[in-house]
């Protein structure tokens, strides 16, 4: 049996693209803090499941709650970079990138006690428009990369970029492991968030049994810690398209994970990597 990666990117509820325009930046540490709970959640059902995965992490979360990276190393999980504060890895300089990348390995490892080596950008901001972002991170100390979606999208997305492990540097040993690919009636979607929550289960059923079996290579799924929560603010002056892509179906997150948790093998993607880059020797 194939092991695939399973992902989760650590941010708070009011921390992602679809609420960017509706909330101020500045009134981050004003709002209701709701990751810490929603995170140990998820924790408590990889637990249950007898699962490990790797929780990309935001700077901005491992400085306010250093106690939760403990938890998820703990319990034996990969503690990984999502960068400092969610920003997109195309609205950056090359040297703005370098410092945030810098700056958020050294804050998650001082919070946890842990090397970080992993990274994924924000909203898989990885594209044509950043093609010096994976030499920055290796020589940022980092290992791999699992930031690239490839696919086109309305924002985001590299659509001619592989769908496996692959080395983008010649000179170096770094990787980068692409999120998965589901297709549904000639569109392409991304494994997991907002489409997982949308989409009936099936859909990504089969584009892990695809990988898996046609392709014979790992999966990977991601969600976030604020998808299981149908109790989470709401914010009355967001767009239509990004209330619907939000906060629609949450109730339902928690019990299509544990299911999907049920029929894959799952496992750090860490791992997987380690596993996989025997084959790019």
């Amino acid at each position: 049996m194939v092991v695939n990666g399973l992902s989760v990117d650590v941010e708070d509820w009011f921390q992602v693209y679809a609420l960017e325009r509706a909330v101020d930046r500045r009134d981050w540490d004003s709002l209701e803090h709701r990751v810490v709970g929603n995170t140990q959640t998820i924790l408590d059902l990889f637990d249950a499941a007898g699962v490990k995965g790797t929780f990309f992490t935001l700077g901005w979360v491992a400085e306010r709650y250093p106690a939760l990276m403990r938890s998820i190393v703990e319990r034996g999980h990969e503690l990984a970079s999502h960068g400092c504060d969610h920003r997109r890895v195309y609205t950056m300089e090359p040297e703005q990138f370098r410092a945030d990348v810098i700056r958020s390995k050294q804050v998650l490892e001082d919070a946890s006690g842990v090397t970080v080596t992993g990274y994924r950008a924000p909203s898989f901001s990885f594209d044509t428009r950043t093609p010096w972002a994976h030499r920055i991170l290796a020589e940022s100390g980092y290992s791999y990369s699992s930031s690239v979606a490839p696919l086109a999208h309305d924002h985001y997305g590299w659509p001619d970029a592989p769908h496996s492990l692959y080395r983008p540097l010649g000179d170096s040993s770094f990787v980068e492991l692409p999120v998965t690919i589901a297709r549904i009636v000639g569109r392409s979607f991304v494994t997991g968030g907002g489409y997982f929550r949308l989409l009936p289960g099936r859909v990504t059923d089969n584009a892990i049994r695809r990988a898996n079996l046609a392709d014979a290579r790992p999966a990977v799924f991601y969600f976030h810690p604020w998808e299981i929560d149908p109790g989470q603010p709401r914010v009355p002056n967001t767009p239509l398209r990004s209330r619907f892509r939000h906060y629609t179906r949450l109730g339902a997150m928690a019990g299509k994970i544990a299911r999907l948790l049920d029929r894959h093998a799952w496992d750090r993607v860490d791992n997987i990597i380690a596993r996989e880059a025997e084959r790019l020797q």
